[in-house]
This record gives structure tokens, sequence and C-alpha cells, in this order.
């Protein structure tokens, strides 16, 4: 399916704010997008009438090979998304990259503070998810200012590693 998209078909974004590649440490400052349809849920005895079909939206982004001989040809890491938006294409690659990044920090709070939610009393909700969110964020902080795997690591790990173990 990605195969199938041209090679003129690629459109090139920048980022903000580069990223580091998680095998090389060098960073990535730009990406291509394209996109294409796709037909999900095409099995029948599986998934009877309940085909989709809507836009895939590719991004890649450049693999970079530390070695002295250099490329013979580009590699590319894929990310795809299976989506509806009436987004234009750099729109709708912004929207879902931001959406990623917010799920990350719902699914760890979920691991963390938030499996005790909800309980009966609205005032109790409240201040359990200010709480929550506070010491989320210090304990972000504190994994940003301690190291680079701490500054990348979920809630539980930086529990374990920064307080658990110093605690004892």
């Amino acid at each position: 399916m990605i195969n199938d998209i041209d090679d003129d078909a690629w459109t090139e974004i920048a980022y903000r704010h580069p990223i580091p590649d998680p095998e090389t440490g060098e960073l990535i400052t730009h990406a291509e997008i394209a996109e294409t349809t796709l037909t999900a849920f095409v099995h029948a005895a599986e998934n009877p009438g309940r085909q989709v079909t809507a836009r895939l939206l590719v991004r890649r982004t450049p693999r970079f090979k530390r070695n002295d001989q250099g490329e013979l040809f580009r590699v590319f890491n894929y990310h795809a998304v299976f989506t509806d938006t009436r987004f234009d294409l750099p729109i709708a690659d912004k929207y879902h990259r931001e959406h990623a990044i917010i799920e990350q920090v719902f699914a760890d709070l979920n691991d963390s503070a938030l499996a005790h939610f909800p309980s009966g009393r609205f005032p109790a909700n409240h201040a359990w998810l200010t709480l929550a969110v506070l010491t989320h964020n210090l304990l972000r902080a504190t994994g940003c200012l301690t190291s680079v795997f701490h500054a990348k690591a979920r809630t539980g790990t930086l529990r374990r590693h920064l307080i658990g173990i110093p605690a004892r």
C-alpha cells in the first residue's frame, strides 16, 4: 500500500522542534508526508458489512547510519495513520502527531494515579485529578533534569528509579 505512493507525491515538512533519532541520536529536522486511500475491515467473515474506506496518511523520516561507508540509498522509518478527517495533509499530520502525544500522557496517568479514578463524589474527583496532574508534571520535570533516559521514561520507571530505589 505505502509502496504504491508515487515518489512525486511526498511533501517535505520541517519539525519546529527537532527530535533525536532513537538509534543514532542525530536530530531529525524534517520528514516527508503523503496520503493514499485504504479500505479497512475487508474480511467479510470477520467484519460483515463493516468495510470503511478512508485516508491513509503516511509520514516517513530518514534513518541515519553512522559508518564510514555512507549511504547507497535512503532508508526511511514509516508511520501511518488511518483517518477520515477532512483537514488538508500537513494540518492532519500535525493534528495526529499532537494527538499521539496527549494519548501517551493519558496512558501514563492511567497507569499511575488515575488508576484509582473516579470516586462517587465530584469534589474528591476534582482534588484527586488536580493532585495527579501536579505530581505527574513534577515527576516529568524531575526526569528531564536527571538524564536523557529519564526524560523519556514512563511514570512507573521514574517512580522506581528516582523515588523507590533512593528511598530504600
